[in-house]
């Protein structure tokens, strides 16, 4: 038992490839540092014991294994001595790269994608969540060798997503694969029907849909909690949250939405990921309003924003539409005063007319003008009214308390109420359709 609670001994590594210009504008790239900081955090997520890690600097990639046989030979020295079990190239490796480093490095290797899915496979909860890992496993798994994946089976003991060996292993047919992935795929299409299903109901309601979408990390399930008083993991950790979780709340002025959390976004996150969780993304897809979470205290948002976008396009979302997705800067309280300054001075000057808010999901700062502007784009602008509602319409009261903000109640000799009020200009409408039912209620 012993044996199986030690973490595996692991070497991050990611390869810097040569790029060609291509005479496009260039999307922000991160630097160098972030992204093995962030292949380390990624490690890190399923409690791997890093021991090694590095850049590796590519001039031409090699077919064969990607790096050149210099710096395999380098790996495979420092490998044997620091006795590590996996190495993990951040880089999307093809079959024979994968096989050939293991042959090479006489270590298992996992690339990016394979990482990833791992995590992604760890914190699956639902069987919606455990049916997309799979299918996406399997179709990363394809072509590679059908044990690639005992070291972490050993490490956790047959409690992971793929189980032990004897509970999902991937026969050496293709034919049997390619059943698995069709039987899957049906599973996975059900999911998205009864999915729908619940959307036409709410719909029916109806409750306007928030999904709060972001680069992995950028706190928000920690925004999520904030607003919705739910209690959804949420750590300093990548992918943290998975499997999407939906809250209704009740806005300031009276309007009932429903918050949706979904999964975290990364860079080069493989089509068929994307593929495999658009059951879950269909809640993004079907939103009323998106919030774009960022961690403004990270160095490389502006390149973690970049890749959230693309992943928006994919879904065929614009995040440029100023009416459809809110830029939610999060973690103001990790800046110091200049810091702060400065990013007021960057909202202000933001794109056309998109609006930005500043917040700190930890402190609360700022939560409340971000609600308040989400309650305007959903029910339409507050309006001030006076209403006076005399002892015969008192019924009238549970309504305007439980849709409108009452600022000043006076209540009158005569048993009647004198109310002033804030509602939105949804409200308003319905406020004067219920007045037809008091004649006596006066609205100035």
């Amino acid at each position: 038992m012993e044996h199986q609670s030690q973490a595996t001994r692991a070497g991050v590594f990611v390869p810097l490839l040569k790029l060609r210009g291509t005479g496009d504008v260039e999307a922000p790239r991160r630097a160098d540092e972030d992204r093995l900081l962030e292949a380390e955090g990624l490690a890190a997520a399923i409690d791997l014991e890093i021991v090694a890690c590095g850049l590796i600097p590519v001039a031409k990639v090699q077919p064969a294994t990607l790096l050149g046989s210099g710096k395999v030979e380098e790996l495979k020295g420092l490998v044997a001595a620091e006795h590590i079990g996996l190495v993990i190239i951040d880089h999307p490796l093809t079959p024979v790269q994968q096989r050939n480093l293991e042959k090479e490095l006489n270590a298992k290797v996992l690339d990016r994608t394979g990482l990833i899915l791992e995590i992604f496979g760890r914190r699956a909860r639902t069987k919606e969540g455990r049916l997309q890992v799979e299918l996406a496993h399997l179709n990363y798994q394809r072509g590679r060798l059908v044990r690639s994946w005992t070291h972490l089976e050993r490490q956790r003991g047959g409690a992971g997503f793929l189980g032990g060996p004897g509970e999902t292993q991937i026969e050496a047919d293709r034919r049997q694969l390619q059943e698995k992935i069709k039987r899957l795929e049906k599973e996975l299409e059900q999911v998205r029907r009864t999915r729908s299903l619940h959307r036409s109901k709410r719909k029916k309601a109806p409750h306007p849909v928030i999904a709060l979408v972001g680069y992995t990390n950028a706190g928000k399930s920690t925004l999520f909690n904030r607003i919705t008083g739910a209690n959804v993991l949420a750590k300093d950790l990548l992918f943290a949250t998975l499997d999407p979780t939906l809250r209704r709340l009740t806005l300031p002025l009276g309007t009932e939405v429903i918050f949706s959390d979904t999964v975290g976004f990364i860079s080069e996150l493989p089509t068929h990921l994307v593929a495999a969780f658009r059951a879950t993304l269909e809640e993004v897809i079907e939103a009323d309003l998106v919030l774009h979470v960022r961690d403004m205290s990270d160095p490389d948002a502006l390149a973690q924003a970049s890749d959230v976008r693309k992943i928006l396009a994919d879904l065929e979302i614009d995040a440029d539409d100023a009416e459809h997705v809110i830029e939610v800067w999060n973690k103001i309280d990790r800046l110091d005063e200049a810091g702060l300054a400065h990013l007021e001075a960057t909202a202000g000057s933001h794109g056309q007319g998109q609006a930005v808010h500043l917040v700190s999901a930890i402190t609360g700062d700022g939560v409340e003008t971000l609600l308040e502007d989400i309650e305007h784009r959903i029910a339409g602008r507050a309006d001030a009214l006076y209403l006076e509602v005399p002892a015969d319409s008192l019924q009238l009261l549970p309504w305007i308390y439980e849709n409108a903000i009452v600022r000043e109640r006076i209540d009158q000799e005569d048993g009647g109420v004198g109310l002033t009020l804030n509602v939105t200009q949804q409200a308003h409408r319905e406020l004067l359709r219920l007045g037809g039912r008091y004649p006596n209620v006066r609205i100035t």
